[in-house]
């Protein structure tokens, strides 16, 4: 994409809110968009909903005394290699997968219902007037339940949100991986059907180039250090492997249109602000 530019210094600073669940999904998914935006002078934050309490430790040896206070420190580094504001956190505690599942910890975010996450997204999107709000697509990227349950809270806050004063967020966008995209991923490991968990290219309302911001995304995903070590995905991935994830990493990122209370002005969009009359973009 070219430049961003203020169509109008009388309207609101435009400001993009992406919502995810723990620390390092913002890097995978979205880490290129929110620099590019942030460059342009966007406020661009994100809400994490939790600390990732319940990740696994993926270095040899690496012993961490508070997990949780650990990641929280890792995202803080994310975002600024990402050139964002610090991150926002929603106060759940990370629900785990597999063996290290919490089904008992009522703060666990699998416990608690997207209804009662829904009023703190509220508050918040009524703090900082978003227009546009970015979160996971609705398989969750690759189903893991921490995923579906703030991307059910966030929907259902977009939805909710029209009233207010400022006239609410104007766009919500999904993440979206394409199927050639999701069989790439599900080829490294992750198992996942193309056709259930990746979209058709039609899908796909905003492709954004970020070639420019593969330093920053590497960055991002370098400073998750507990979750990118030698026996995670990254680091158990052949030296082929690794290039295709850093080519796709660095390649583009998608997104697909999850609500919109304004006119789409042709599809695909050439920018997330696209027709807002917040920002003039150019494809």
């Amino acid at each position: 994409m070219a430049g961003v530019t203020f169509s109008d210094s009388a309207s609101p600073a435009p400001t993009l809110l992406a919502i995810f669940a723990h620390p390092d999904d913002e890097a995978y998914s979205v880490g290129g968009t929110l620099t590019h935006y942030a460059r342009r002078g966007v406020r661009v934050l994100l809400a994490c909903a939790t600390r990732g309490e319940a990740g696994k430790i993926t270095v040899p040896g690496m012993t961490v005394d508070d997990l949780g206070q650990q990641r929280e420190a890792e995202l803080r580094e994310a975002c600024r290699h990402l050139e964002i504001e610090p991150p926002i956190f929603l106060d759940y505690h990370d629900s785990g997968r597999y063996e290290r599942t919490r089904f008992d910890d009522p703060l666990a975010l699998m416990n608690v219902s997207p209804l009662e996450v829904e009023p703190k997204l509220r508050a918040l999107i009524e703090e900082v007037q978003p227009q546009v709000i970015v979160t996971f697509d609705p398989h969750g990227g690759y189903g893991h339940i921490d995923h579906l349950q703030i991307q059910r809270a966030a929907t259902a806050a977009f939805f909710s949100t029209g009233h207010l004063p400022y006239g609410g967020p104007q766009r919500l966008y999904f993440t979206a991986m394409t199927h050639e995209a999701a069989a790439q991923i599900s080829r490294m490991g992750e198992g996942l059907d193309p056709l259930v968990y990746g979209v058709s290219d039609g899908t796909v309302a905003v492709h954004m180039d970020v070639r420019a911001y593969a330093e920053n995304k590497r960055a991002a995903l370098a400073a998750h250090g507990t979750q990118t070590g030698e026996t995670s995905l990254l680091g158990r991935m052949s030296p082929e492997e690794r290039q295709a994830m850093e080519e796709r990493l660095g390649a583009g990122e998608g997104f697909s249109i999850g609500g919109t209370r304004t006119p789409l002005p042709h599809f695909p969009l050439r920018g997330l602000f696209d027709g807002l009359g917040l920002l003039e973009e150019e494809g």
